[in-house]
């Protein structure tokens, strides 16, 4: 703030050398360098709002990269090779499905690595804005500075050896820019250190939108080989088309008349063939894995352990109740809500809500029987799983469902896909977003139960700053 009014008092300008070194000369005071306006910024006093600044900053990231991935297509020759990819699979259910499981890891994986995208590059956009500010404004002070110094140029300072009152002069002019020169010399190398951040961050936001680009690519090439599997997976699963159409008309009756989940589940249960002898079959095979001696049930839970359970079970491999930190969530996003949290109605929410990106595709949590797979209610598209031991999973909110009623899942088992934006649903109220919302509750003997002891440390954190 003291170099304007000390450079008031000056009658030279100030030139900046190689490597920092400084002189002064006496000049005639051009046009002040013109300074760019700076954008409407926090009212005086009041700092801006960082959780603000970066939840816009994800907003226009976020549209810039759909934008930028809309431009991203397959080749026909990958296309191609996906299909032939799928030819030479082993054609059993067994092996389709497993190949599933694997598509649906790996594209889960990628669209994780997507959100990362955006979020580091709505971090990297919030500093390059802070510097970009910094830069304006301390350019407008050497401009004040420099542009003083100018004008004071048309009457220079007297030469040393004239008379006394001249000397006098140019000593109180030294020692002026004495004070200013370092003070020029500071503003500058602020300005040089915040130049190369700027170029640095422009740097790495340049690398970040590649690997999105690249990550998208390998996304896309993973949702068609996924969609091509589950065209092969329902060739060798289709049962009568005449029965499974009559059970779905069937089942939307039931869900017409069901008024809660409970009784949604029951008349499930009781009343949809298919469901009723898969639950029974499920049932059964538990009771007869109590049955087992303890080395038999050691070795199930070696195999369970070594990833590679038995592909023809009817039953969960492992107890629900046992499985508590080791389950991952269906869908990669940031958690919103929480089990407890307010849900806009004046109640607390009776399951998490994760928002995604458009398209994100939905797995099974854990091994279960699906009972109901459709629309219910305020919930919208939902899928019930039975899981044992009492317990249901249910998720809302996807937009396309790929399993059926009646069917045995595994663990990370793709069962639907988001829609493009965020469905009307009473379990989605008061959500500051119109991304897609996927919502999960937990039920242990028909009462919501909290989810959270049930995920790996790394999906249990909820979201900052989302908007």
């Amino acid at each position: 703030m003291f170099l304007p009014a000390i450079a008031a008092g000056l009658s030279a300008t100030v030139v900046i050398g190689p490597g920092n070194s400084f002189s002064v000369q006496a000049q005639d005071a051009p046009t002040p360098p013109a300074v760019e306006p700076a954008p409407p910024t926090a009212p005086a006093g009041q700092p801006p709002d960082p959780a603000a600044e970066l939840a816009k900053k994800r907003d226009e990231t976020r549209a810039e990269l759909d934008q930028l991935s809309k431009t991203i297509s397959l080749s026909s020759d990958k296309v191609t090779e996906l299909q032939s990819s799928i030819d030479n699979l082993e054609k059993n259910t067994a092996s389709i499905r497993q190949a599933l499981i694997d598509s649906a890891a790996r594209r889960k994986s990628l669209e994780g690595k997507i959100l990362n995208s955006e979020k580091k590059l709505a971090e990297l956009g919030v500093k390059e804005d802070g510097i970009r500010r910094s830069l304006r404004e301390r350019r407008g002070l050497l401009a004040e500075v420099l542009a003083a110094l100018q004008r004071m140029g048309r009457n220079p300072p007297p030469a040393l050896l004239v008379t006394p009152e001249d000397a006098l002069g140019s000593v109180r002019s030294a020692i002026l820019l004495g004070a200013v020169v370092p003070g020029i010399r500071k503003e500058t190398e602020k300005l040089a250190a915040d130049l190369a951040n700027l170029s640095a961050l422009q740097t790495a936001s340049a690398k970040e939108k590649e690997d999105f680009a690249t990550t998208m690519a390998n996304s896309l090439e993973e949702e068609r080989r996924m969609d091509l599997l589950l065209a092969e997976n329902d060739k060798l699963s289709r049962s009568n088309a005449a029965e499974l159409e009559a059970e779905k008309r069937r089942s939307q009756e039931l869900a017409g008349k069901a008024t809660t989940l409970e009784s949604l589940v029951a008349s499930m249960e009781t009343e949809i063939a298919s469901v009723r002898e898969a639950a029974a079959a499920a049932r059964q095979a538990e009771e007869n894995r109590k049955l087992l001696t303890d080395e038999q049930r050691a070795q199930a839970k070696a195999l369970a352990d070594s990833g590679v359970p038995d592909k023809n079970r009817i039953a969960p491999a492992y107890p629900f109740g046992e499985l508590k930190a080791k389950l991952e969530l269906p869908v990669a996003g940031d958690i919103l809500r929480q089990f407890g949290d307010a849900d806009g109605t004046g109640h607390e929410a009776m399951g998490m809500t994760v928002a995604t990106n458009p398209e994100t595709v939905v797995t099974a949590p854990a091994d279960g029987l699906v009972v109901y797979a459709g629309a219910f209610r305020s919930y919208g598209q939902m899928i019930i799983l039975d899981a044992g031991d009492g317990y249901h999973l249910v998720l809302s909110g996807m937009d396309t469902i790929s399993t059926r009623q009646g069917k045995f899942v595994f663990s990370g088992e793709p069962l639907a896909v988001m829609g493009a934006k965020r469905v009307a649903s009473a379990t989605a109220l008061a959500l500051e977003t119109d991304r897609p919302t996927l919502y999960i509750e937990f039920r242990k003997d028909g009462k919501p139960v909290d989810s959270r002891p049930w995920w790996t440390a790394k999906d249990t954190g909820k979201a900052r700053n989302d908007s």
